[in-house]
């Protein structure tokens, strides 16, 4: 044979079935440059330096860890699209005299252009769409920009490995099936219909089975920290439940389609339901795959602009003021108060002379403790807990006493309280419900009210447990024996004294005056010596920067991993109506000799896609509609309440991502219909 026989023969394959290959070689492109972009933003020194940069690495990091396993998983998904159509070709090559060992120089040779042409154009759009994407989350994150460019030669080794690897695996994938099959399957490999799967019903009833449990946990899950555990579990529960349903469920839909005679016997609709039941196993599986990607692509970008969008509030509960000061006390007697006033103090004097105003001041005692909530009594001690047995961590709270007189005072309330009463309130959605609360085997305290609302402190928007909240009228008598509990050990009950203010002037002052005031209370316990209490101290201005990239990284990668997504949706969209277009054309061809005109062909086709194609975005929007009281949960756990904003968002960008749909099917429509009804210069063009 002649010398570049094979490349020749590879590169004619390619170019011939151009309409596959195409659309194959730019998602290669795509995921390469989508790869070295974040790779590149992970170890990018500008992002290293800015505040909040290690944060945004570590999870541009693992956006990088999604998006390489996503791409094996979805780039074997795409290939087994074109391995197909290829077969007929290949057992045409093989019957003419080549035998397997050529067939596979071939696709070796195929595999070398594709990885090239993939490589070589991912990775220069990524080198020159990764400084764009830096700026883009500079300025997300309202930073200072850097026009310099450059190129990460980690990011770019890291990028050739992984897709040389992923090549190298779908090659060896190729060459197996091309071992494996005889060259008369081969060559009518498209013509094979696929038999409905076996035990239909038992996948079907699965299917539900599991679908209606990950609905049921997202919606009966109350608190956020058990949504943040089990939301794993119902996302595989869904995964695997909508891929039984589609796969058992639409061969079962299409049998009932049948036996509807006045639907069947149409002929738009005899032949488009015909066609489909026989191959509906994967096709079912295809729909499956755009259902789970178009939910991916809804819950991922919805989540992160509502966080995004709210960021501002999530930074104010974290720090419900702009100044907040947390001073650790030892016992609150006449010392500590002593302290607590020189603070204030200091603390006036400072805002004055910087020509400021305090306004929205915080200023209340409390004592705080992680208990187990086990019905209505505290569980304190560690070696009481093992007595219970946990239903999850569901009843582990963090507790916090606070005397009655300082809610009245921050509230702008009058309560009044028996010795044995107290007042409730409870965050992050949880619920106190019984009639009264005990700690340890203390005497029980009747719980004349559950409050709608108190002053934020910070602490409880950092942890994932919720916080429940006890206003006592007796502040000592409540607190001191929790202090001398023999079976606590040291430092379960601690003494807070929250203290915080407003300002009215810009970050950069507000700056100033929070280093100014540290500086003289670090002086102030400096001069109170050993002992004396401790105090820390916060700026909303000097967290902004750092606040803003979590949530700007973590909008930034949503975007991304849902454009991935979306493409992926698009590209299994695109080539499921063109392999089914070829698999289909035959049979349109002899319903053309038959007297079938194209108008009527045009009318089953839309008949065909119709009955299927916005089946996995309604299924999507049910997935998201019993998915929302979860990622509401979730959303708690970054302090983000708005639930206004949530629904907003979540309502727009199923919309949007609905009328983006509907392009697609216009588009993939029109392709299958140029295929079916043989017109064939788009294809030989």
């Amino acid at each position: 044979m002649s010398k570049g026989f094979y490349s020749k023969l590879a590169w004619n394959g390619i170019r011939k079935n151009k309409k596959f290959y195409t659309p194959y070689i730019l998602t290669c492109i795509g995921m390469i440059m989508m790869y070295y972009i974040v790779s590149f933003l992970s170890v990018s020194p500008q992002v290293t330096n800015m505040s909040g940069g290690d944060t945004i690495q570590v999870m541009l990091s693992l956006g990088c860890g999604v998006i390489s396993v996503f791409s094996i998983l979805f780039l074997f998904y795409t290939n087994s699209f074109l391995m197909r159509r290829r077969k007929k070709e290949f057992g045409l090559y093989n019957i003419l005299g080549m035998g397997k060992g050529n067939l596979a120089r071939i696709l070796l040779w195929e595999t070398l252009i594709v990885t090239v042409l993939s490589l070589g154009i991912g990775l220069l759009c990524g080198i020159i769409l990764s400084k764009v994407a830096e700026l883009g989350m500079l300025n997300i994150l309202s930073l200072e920009v850097s026009f310099a460019f450059q190129i990460e030669i980690q990011a770019v080794y890291q990028t050739i490995v992984l897709f040389l690897v992923i090549f190298a695996l779908i090659l060896l994938n190729s060459l197996r099936q091309i071992h494996l099959t005889n060259p008369i399957e081969l060559l009518h490999s498209e013509t094979v219909g696929e038999k409905p799967p076996k035990a239909n019903w038992v996948l079907a009833v699965l299917g539900l089975f599991l679908l209606g449990g990950a609905y049921w946990l997202a919606v009966s899950i109350q608190d956020p920290l058990s949504a943040f555990i089990w939301f794993f579990v119902a996302v595989i529960m869904v995964i695997i439940g909508t891929y039984f349903l589609f796969i058992a469920g639409s061969v079962s839909f299409c049998k009932l389609l049948q036996k509807n005679k006045r639907y069947y016997y149409k002929t738009h609709h005899f032949i488009s339901v015909s066609s489909m039941v026989y191959r509906m196993k994967r096709n079912g599986a295809g729909l499956a795959s755009i259902c789970i990607l178009c939910t991916m692509v809804l819950v991922m970008v919805s989540s992160t602009i509502c966080l995004y969008i709210g960021t501002e509030d999530s930074l104010r509960t974290r720090y419900p003021r702009h100044i907040n000061l947390d001073t650790t006390i030892q016992a609150f007697n006449e010392a500590d108060e002593v302290q607590m006033d020189k603070i204030r103090q200091i603390s006036a004097e400072v805002v004055s002379e910087y020509g400021q105003e305090m306004s929205q001041v915080l200023d209340y005692r409390v004592a705080g403790l992680v208990g187990y909530l086990n019905e209505d009594q505290i569980i304190l001690g560690e070696s009481r807990l093992t007595e219970f047995h946990w239903d999850g961590y569901s009843d582990v709270w963090q507790i916090y006493v606070v005397p009655l007189e300082d809610y009245n005072r921050l509230m702008g309330q009058s309560e009044t309280l028996e010795a044995d009463e107290v007042l409730i309130y409870t965050t992050k959605m949880g619920e106190y419900t019984a009639d009264t609360i005990t700690f340890e085997d203390g005497n029980p305290m009747r719980v004349k009210k559950v409050v709608d609302d108190f002053a934020d402190n910070g602490v409880d928007a950092m942890q994932v447990i919720p916080s429940l909240y006890i206003f006592v009228s007796d502040f000592q008598k409540v607190v001191e024996p929790l202090l001398g509990m023999e079976n606590l050990t040291s430092g379960i009950v601690s003494l807070h004294w929250f203290y915080g203010f407003d300002l009215n002037c810009e970050d950069e002052k507000q700056i100033e005056i929070m280093d100014e005031l540290g500086r003289r209370i670090d002086l102030l316990e400096i001069e109170s010596g050993e002992g004396a209490p401790i105090t820390s101290y916060e700026a909303v201005a000097k967290e902004r920067t750092s606040f803003y990239g979590l949530y700007g990284g973590l909008f930034f990668l949503g975007v991304l991993l849902g454009i991935v997504f979306l493409f992926a949706a698009v590209l299994i969209i695109y080539y499921k109506q063109i392999s089914e277009g070829y698999e289909d054309q035959s049979r349109f061809e002899i319903m053309q000799k038959v007297g079938m005109n194209r108008r009527q062909i045009k009318k089953s086709i839309n008949s065909q896609i119709l009955t299927v194609f916005f089946l996995p975005l309604l299924t999507a929007g049910v997935h998201l509609c019993f998915a929302f009281p979860l990622i509401y949960k979730l959303l708690a756990l970054f302090s983000l309440t708005n639930l206004s904003l949530l629904i907003l968002v979540t309502v727009i960008c199923y919309l949007i991502f609905s009328l983006f749909y509907v392009v697609i099917y216009r588009v993939t429509s029109h392709a299958y219909y140029s295929i079916v009804s043989g017109i064939r210069s788009a294809e030989n063009g």
